[in-house]
């Protein structure tokens, strides 16, 4: 088993573009294993398009992976969405980490763009099937309920056989759709008690469909850090603006706030419940508080982690 961390960002945090790149270059150059950008499309405040952040990265970085977290297919072209994959995983040379989910209805975009809730995890399965098919097929064809493909092949093709593709979610169609097609699973907003039901059954799920392929270590779970008090404004704001969207999440149980052995304690209860593979965020705005946090998660955290 390989536990290892990653960075998230949620938002864009920094003042300027050369601030964020000196964390990127600071997670690059300490050992973080991935960086993951949560894909959100419609927004007041500044948020990064998944997929151009990704090509970004490719080209700034050498060892870093990147992944988004997660992509919501229904927002997109499955065609074009295959192809994006493919061709920041050949620029990269195997560093794509693709992670897709059908999209919690909250999200703004449903409403904005008068897309219907109902009915979008069966389209959903339908441009997972092609997304993966155009990966690993030299010509593929798909008639299916709402998408008809003849004879399609992209090029270049990813560097990586296969290519990952990791699933979000944690409803029955969720854990169903990460044992037939997934090759990892990643967790939402959600607690490690609330966590570790879902990799149970998923686990359950893939034995039963006889899956063999699967990486035992393919769990992913995220949540926010802040090395400081409760009482911190970062913190609090970030509270807020979380219990805003999902009143039902317990900060107490999701967040982790405090020393080193305080988050710590939180990467433990999610390695118990099944998690190898963290997405780490830190709650602070402003360039400084942003790298004062990140530097002490590198210093007191990371290794601890690692090895």
């Amino acid at each position: 088993m390989s536990d290892r961390i990653g960075m998230g960002l949620a938002n864009f945090p920094f003042s300027d573009v050369a601030t964020m790149w000196r964390w990127i270059d600071l997670c690059e150059d300490n050992g973080v294993d991935s960086i993951w950008q949560t894909d959100r499309l419609i927004s007041r405040e500044p948020i990064l398009e998944s997929m151009t952040f990704m090509a970004a990265l490719a080209a700034r970085t050498e060892k870093l992976k990147f992944g988004m977290n997660v992509v919501v297919v229904g927002f997109r072209d499955p065609l074009v969405l295959a192809k994006q994959c493919a061709t920041i995983d050949f620029l990269s040379n195997g560093r794509m980490l693709p992670a897709f989910g059908v999209g919690g209805g909250f999200a703004p975009e449903w409403q904005v763009t008068n897309r219907r809730l109902r009915g979008r995890a069966p389209i959903a399965d339908e441009m997972l099937d092609i997304i993966n098919g155009l990966w690993n097929e030299e010509s593929f064809t798909y008639h299916g309920e709402h998408f008809t493909y003849e004879n399609a092949t992209i090029s270049p093709r990813p560097v990586q056989d296969p290519l990952p593709l990791w699933i979000g979610g944690h409803s029955k169609a969720a854990i169903r759709r990460t044992a037939r097609i997934g090759t990892g699973w990643v967790a939402g907003i959600q607690s490690a008690h609330e966590v570790g039901p879902v990799i149970q059954q998923i686990r359950a799920a893939l034995a039963e469909a006889g899956r063999t392929d699967y990486e035992p270590d393919h769990f992913g779970a995220g949540f926010g850090y802040h090395f400081g008090s409760w009482d911190d404004h970062d913190v609090q704001a970030t509270i807020t603006a979380i219990k805003a969207r999902l009143p039902e999440v317990d900060p107490g149980t999701y967040f982790a706030v405090g020393t080193a052995e305080d988050i710590l304690r939180r990467v433990n209860e999610y390695r118990a419940a099944g998690v190898s593979k963290f997405i780490m965020r830190p709650m602070a705005r402003g360039d400084e508080p942003i790298m004062y946090q990140t530097q002490r998660l590198l210093d007191e955290v990371l290794p601890v982690v690692h090895a």
